[in-house]
């Protein structure tokens, strides 16, 4: 069971009524996940959209490795609610199916393109070592550049926080489903 409630739309105050309208509108129309639970401090949703949405609209990098990365994050961090909110993304980019299906089951993906290939790893290091590697960072570095490389460990960062907000409050998934095996 979530341990924060929604708040109900009647119970919204103005400024948490419109950030939520904000929210709402890049994402299927709903406010559920770290959102729901932001938004009780609106200051925080507001600006956690903002960023958000700067990485996952507005980002340049691809968006295959964009959500490769935050299905990376989110098996990481068993955290169940990003990893259903990213799955389909995941595959709507281009993301191999059997990719997916090996991320979740928590195997290192076979076939991976170069690109995919030092995205998983700069994430994996990231997110289980606490750590990146130089010669991680050299290779996603002649990859990708520097600009690109920049924006995947910031990515990489959001989605930690995201994970760790998630997992703290234990948002759930809608129907109650885990995505990821326990």
């Amino acid at each position: 069971m979530a341990r924060v409630p929604d708040i109900p739309d009647h119970e919204r105050t103005p400024e948490q009524a419109r950030i939520a309208l904000e929210i709402a509108g890049s994402r299927g129309g709903v406010v559920r996940g770290p959102f729901a639970i932001w938004l009780r401090q609106p200051q925080l949703a507001d600006k956690a959209n903002q960023f958000g949405n700067a990485l996952r609209l507005h980002g340049r990098l691809d968006k295959r490795l964009f959500e490769l990365a935050v299905l990376v994050v989110a098996r990481g961090w068993m955290a169940q609610y990003e990893w259903f909110a990213h799955e389909e993304a995941a595959l709507a980019a281009g993301l191999p199916p059997a990719v997916v299906e090996d991320l979740r089951a928590g195997r290192e993906p076979e076939g991976l393109r170069a690109d995919e290939a030092v995205v998983y790893r700069v994430a994996v290091e990231l997110t289980h070592a606490k750590d990146l590697s130089d010669s991680t960072y050299a290779k996603a570095l002649e990859l990708l550049g520097l600009d690109l490389l920049i924006e995947l460990v910031t990515a990489i960062g959001f989605y930690t926080m995201v994970a760790v907000v998630l997992k703290g409050f234990d948002a759930p998934v809608p129907g109650g489903r885990k995505p990821l095996p326990q």
